[in-house]
């Protein structure tokens, strides 16, 4: 027969497990708290469980007559942390009348790559923003970089999407936590959202819907998810309906700055469109036709047949290695390959499906095209000095310090 204190480890090991999962502290006392400090959970019958934030909120503010949530374990009060509980979300919808029923219980996110941005996406988000209906909408960028798929690092790209996308710039998240479409669902519960939209493209609704709504209940706690597209894309289209990250990498490996220039809004210059164009040549390494990466590397889409015949060949994703998704953001090792698809898990084991032309190999700290991490980019500093040289094509600096000073004998 077990004893208590095996009973009470087991229990405590079946709670610790989920926490772990999910990136939640103890706070030493069966409680819980997010990667913000928050107070989040408790440990309740050996169990994770999740504080309703509106009813922790209530009991803080309405005083003593309210009584206590009935099971509430004793060595875990949310009234005890007062300080680590969820802030009120600062929407609202309506704030003249009084009308309380106004406050908004709804996020509408867009996560994508934007690498680089175009007047595709530009599309993408004047329809996200019309769907969102006056709640608050989010626009998060991948954070992955590397020189064929994603060239351009998160800051840049960041900088990019707000002069393009100047009526979204204060929508568009500049957060190095927001790896995946799992960081952004598990941060939109902690901030005490009850509902949340999706918007994605025709070609990607179906992977988000299944992915999103698996683990509700797991990861995160939504009355209702909503995965919605927001249209069709044809990739043979002319203009802004065909329009794609592929055809500007594509565009800039042929060094084709006319067909660059007609995926950029009109709120870019030539000026600018012309850096954004040098940026994205120098990030993927490309200085000589001879160098430029295959086509089924930098634009997939574009050479179903190149990528098909590495596969198939097992050049490329083979059992065990790391990949990628590039919509979703998640990462994985590769546990079956089907005949155009994979099959991955996450290191905190949750599976996920994807396209063979959805993936690229995992970079882990990718340092850019100047060696040199974003976060290790500090003016002033030879890393800096570095990153600019690489940035610009600059191969040396010349001192000028002293060049003039009059020689003593």
């Amino acid at each position: 027969m077990k004893s208590f204190f095996q009973f009470l480890g087991e229990a405590r090991s079946e709670a610790s497990l989920k926490a772990q999962k999910l990136n939640l502290k103890s706070d030493g006392h069966g409680g819980w708290l997010d990667s913000r400090g928050k107070f989040v959970a408790t440990t309740e019958d050996g169990k994770l469980k999740f504080v309703d934030k509106k009813k922790a909120k209530s009991e803080e503010e309405g005083g003593g007559n309210k009584k206590p949530v009935a099971q509430q374990p004793a060595t875990a009060k949310p009234a005890a942390k007062p300080e680590a509980q969820p802030k009120p979300k600062a929407n609202k919808e309506k704030e003249e009348g009084g009308d309380k029923e106004g406050v908004t219980e709804t996020l509408t996110v867009v996560f994508g790559r934007f690498n680089p941005p175009t007047v595709g996406h530009e599309k993408l988000l004047k329809s996200a923003d019309g769907m969102a209906e006056g709640d608050d909408f989010k626009v998060y960028p991948s954070r992955t970089q590397d020189p064929k798929k994603n060239p351009l690092d998160p800051d840049m790209k960041v900088s990019y999407m707000k002069k393009m996308f100047p009526d979204f710039e204060e929508n568009i998240v500049n957060d190095p936590n927001m790896k995946s479409i799992f960081d952004v669902l598990v941060a939109a519960n902690e901030d005490g959202y009850e509902n949340i939209n999706i918007v994605v493209g025709a070609d990607r609704q179906a992977e988000f819907e299944n992915l999103a709504q698996k683990y509700n209940g797991e990861l995160y706690e939504f009355k209702l998810i909503r995965v919605i597209s927001a249209g069709a894309r044809d990739a043979e289209a002319e203009g802004v309906e065909g329009m794609s990250a592929s055809k500007m990498r594509k565009a800039v490996s042929e060094d084709d700055f006319a067909a660059f220039r007609r995926g950029t809004p009109k709120t870019l210059d030539d000026g600018d469109t012309q850096a954004l164009f040098d940026a994205v040549r120098s990030a993927m390494g490309i200085k000589k036709k001879k160098n430029v990466a295959e086509m089924w590397q930098i634009a997939p889409k574009f050479d179903h047949k190149g990528l098909r015949e590495q596969y198939v060949n097992e050049k490329i994703y083979r059992i065990g290695d790391i990949v990628e998704n590039l919509n979703t953001g998640l990462i994985g090792r590769i546990i079956r390959r089907g005949t155009n698809h994979l099959i991955c898990l996450t290191k905190e084991d949750y599976m996920f499906k994807s396209w063979i032309r959805d993936v690229m190999e995992a970079v882990v700290n990718y340092p850019g095209p100047s060696g040199v991490p974003s976060d290790q980019r500090l003016v002033g500093t030879d890393a800096h000095r570095e990153y600019t040289q690489r940035m610009t094509g600059t191969s040396a600096i010349r001192n000028f310090i002293n060049k003039y000073k009059k020689k003593t004998k």
